[in-house]
C-alpha cells in the first residue's frame, strides 16, 4: 500500500545519521516566537496589503532584507544587491501562425481565426512537423477519480487531440472547470506532447497572464516570462477544422463529439496517416513596463565541489492590497478579494497566512543556515513577487536565474502554512504536500524521512497532488514555475479555509506553533537535500501519492 515508508539507500542513511546532531541546532532556532513578531509587522495595516507595485509592498522587502543583511546572508539578486528586478511586460500580439494538415494525399493550410485559433503567446518563431497524431478521448487524468485517458500512453513528440467541454459522465461533476481547462498544459508539460488541440467550446474565458488593465491601448497579454523561448502551442479548433483532421480516423468526428457532448465513454486511438506543420511566427510589440522584485539570497555550501549545486527555497511575500473606496453593501467592486460578513469595515488584506507564514518562515530558515551549520550544498533562498498575479516573479526567475538552474537540485515552495484546513481542530497536525512524488520519487522519501526526524512529525497528507484535486494547487504558486523545468519541486501548506483571500486574513488566527514545527520540518528536509550526495534522481513517474494517501 502506498503512503509506507521506502527503505532508503545505505549511503543516504549514513549521510543522514552523520547529519542528526547539526541539523537538530539548525531547527531549533526556528521559534514561534521569532516567527510570530516579524509577521506581526509583515501582515500589518502599515503595509496595506502588500500588494505588488506598492509602498507597502516595498516596506516588505525592505524589512526582509534588512533581516538577511543582518544575518550575514549573501546577497544574489542584480549584481551585489538582494533585489532582482523583475519585468512584467503588457504585450500586443500580431499573429501569423499556421498549422498545415496533411490527412492522406490531401492538404489544407489553416490560419489563426479561421478553423483555429493559437494563443496570443505563441514564443519564438518556429516551424515542425509531427506526424504523431494522437486521440486522447477527454484528455484527463484524474486517478483519483478512478479515471485516465492518459495512463499507461506516451504522448512525447505527439499532438494531442481531446474532446468535452464537460467531464464524462462517470465522473462527478464535483472534479471543477480547472482540471477541464488545466488539459492543454497538462498534455504539454507533463506528458511532453508537442502540442494540443482541443475543440473551441474549451477554450479557458481568461488567464492570470491575461490583462485586466481597461486603459489604452490594452495589451493582448502581461507576462514576466521571456518572448522567445520555444513554447508548445495549445489550440482551439472549429468542427470544420476537426472534420477533416478525423476524415480518415476509423471513427468519425461528428459520432465522438455527439458521444462528448452526453459525457458517453470515448476511447482514444491514433491518427493514421496524418501529418500537422506548426508554423509559429507572432510579432510582440511591448507596449507597457512595469518593475517589481524578487528578494534573492544564498548561504553557502561547506562542501568544495557540491557548494556549486543548490536546494532552492522560496515563498511569495506579495498579497491582494486593499480596498480602494468603502466597503458598504453594493460598493464591493473596489475589493480585492472576498469579504467577510461583519468585517465590511475592514479594508486591508492583511495575508496573514497567504503568504505571510511562508514569508517569515522562509526567513527563519535563511537564519538557521546562515547562523547555523552549513550543509555541503549551497542554499539558495528566493522571495517571489507577484505570485498572485501570475507567478511573476518565479517565472521570472526561472528564465533569469541568478545561480545556474541546472544547478539547482530540488525547490521547496511555502504557500499559507499557518492554518488548519477549513478551521477544523482536526488538521492541527496535518500538513499539504503536493508535487513530492511527480518528478522525483527520492525527493518524497527524503522528506518523509525528514518528517520522522523531528521532535513532533506531522501528518502528512498527499490528497492535494491529486490531478483530479478540484484546486489544482500543483499549478497555481511558484512551485510550478521551477518543476516546468524538469526541477524536483514540493510544495508545502497547510490548506485553504474560510479567510483565504478574504479580508480577515489575520495574525491573531495563526496557529504559531504549528507554523513553526512545519517550518522546522522544511527546514530538515533541505538539510538532508544540502547534505545528499547526488542531486535526488529524477524519474519523471508522475503523480502516485494523492487522494486518499498520507503518513
Amino acid at each position: 500500500m502506498f503512503g509506507r515508508r521506502a527503505v532508503l539507500s545505505v549511503a543516504f542513511t549514513a549521510i543522514v545519521c552523520a547529519g542528526v546532531a547539526s541539523a537538530a541546532g539548525g531547527r531549533s532556532s526556528i521559534t514561534s516566537g521569532d516567527l510570530r513578531q516579524w509577521l506581526t509587522y509583515i501582515a500589518s495595516d502599515d503595509l496595506e496589503g502588500r500588494a505588488v507595485y506598492t509602498e507597502g509592498f516595498g516596506l516588505a522587502a525592505g524589512y526582509v532584507q534588512t533581516h538577511l543583511q543582518e544575518w550575514g546572508v549573501e546577497p544574489r539578486g542584480d549584481g551585489p544587491s538582494y533585489r532582482q528586478t523583475v519585468k512584467v511586460e503588457g504585450v500586443k500580439s500580431t499573429n501569423h501562425s499556421t498549422l498545415t494538415v496533411q490527412v492522406g494525399k490531401e492538404v489544407r493550410i489553416f490560419k489563426d481565426g479561421d478553423g483555429i485559433t493559437f494563443p496570443k503567446f505563441v514564443g519564438s518563431k518556429r516551424t515542425f512537423t509531427t506526424d504523431r497524431v494522437e486521440f486522447a478521448a477527454y484528455g484527463l487524468d484524474a486517478p483519483g477519480a478512478h479515471y485516465s485517458d492518459l495512463e499507461g500512453h506516451d504522448f512525447r513528440g505527439a499532438a494531442v487531440v481531446y474532446l468535452g467541454a464537460a467531464p464524462p459522465a462517470s465522473i462527478d461533476a464535483s472534479i471543477g472547470r480547472r482540471l477541464l481547462y488545466g488539459r492543454p498544459r497538462w498534455l504539454t508539460g507533463q506528458m511532453q506532447a508537442v502540442a494540443a488541440i482541443g475543440p473551441t467550446s474549451s477554450a479557458r474565458p481568461s488567464t492570470p497572464r491575461e490583462n485586466d488593465n481597461r486603459r489604452q491601448p490594452r495589451p493582448d497579454f502581461t507576462t514576466s516570462e521571456r518572448l522567445d523561448r520555444a513554447e508548445a502551442p495549445s489550440l482551439t479548433a472549429s468542427d470544420q477544422f476537426l472534420q477533416f483532421l478525423f476524415s480518415r480516423a476509423p471513427v468519425k468526428y461528428d459520432e465522438l463529439k455527439k458521444k462528448a457532448e452526453t459525457g458517453a465513454p470515448l476511447t482514444g486511438f491514433r491518427l493514421d496517416g496524418v501529418k500537422l506543420t506548426f508554423a509559429l511566427d507572432a510579432d510582440y510589440e511591448v507596449i507597457r513596463t512595469q518593475l517589481t522584485q524578487n528578494i534573492v539570497a544564498v548561504v553557502e555550501g561547506s562542501d568544495p565541489q557540491l557548494k556549486s549545486t543548490y536546494v532552492a527555497l522560496g515563498a511569495h511575500y506579495d498579497h491582494v492590497g486593499y480596498a480602494e473606496s468603502e466597503l458598504a453593501e453594493g460598493k464591493r467592486a473596489s475589493a480585492p478579494g472576498r469579504i467577510t460578513p461583519g468585517a465590511e469595515n475592514d479594508r486591508i488584506w492583511n495575508g496573514a497566512d497567504d503568504d505571510g507564514s511562508g514569508t517569515v518562515a522562509l526567513m527563519g530558515i535563511a537564519r538557521a543556515f546562515a547562523q547555523g551549520p552549513r550543509p555541503k550544498r549551497s542554499i539558495l533562498l528566493v522571495w517571489h513577487a507577484g505570485e498572485e498575479r501570475g507567478l511573476l516573479g518565479s517565472l521570472y526567475y526561472v528564465d533569469h536565474p541568478t545561480v545556474p538552474l541546472d544547478k539547482v537540485v530540488a525547490q521547496l515552495n511555502i504557500d499559507m502554512i499557518g492554518r488548519n484546513r477549513d478551521d477544523m481542530k482536526s488538521e492541527s497536525n496535518t500538513v499539504y504536500l503536493v508535487g513530492s512524488d511527480r518528478i522525483s520519487t527520492e525527493l518524497h522519501e527524503v522528506n518523509r524521512a525528514a518528517n520522522s526526524a523531528i521532535d513532533h512529525p506531522l501528518s502528512l497528507d498527499y490528497s492535494m497532488n491529486d490531478p483530479a484535486d478540484p484546486e489544482q494547487l500543483y499549478f497555481r504558486s511558484d512551485h510550478y514555475s521551477y518543476a516546468a523545468k524538469g526541477i524536483p519541486v514540493i510544495f508545502f501548506t497547510t490548506g485553504l479555509h474560510p479567510d483565504y483571500h478574504a479580508n480577515t486574513d489575520e495574525v491573531s488566527k495563526i496557529e504559531f506553533p504549528k507554523m513553526t514545527r512545519v517550518a522546522q520540518m522544511i527546514y530538515e528536509t533541505a538539510w538532508r537535500l544540502g547534505n545528499l550526495d547526488h542531486p535526488p534522481v529524477r524519474d519523471f513517474k508522475g503523480p502516485r501519492a494523492g487522494k486518499g494517501t498520507h503518513e
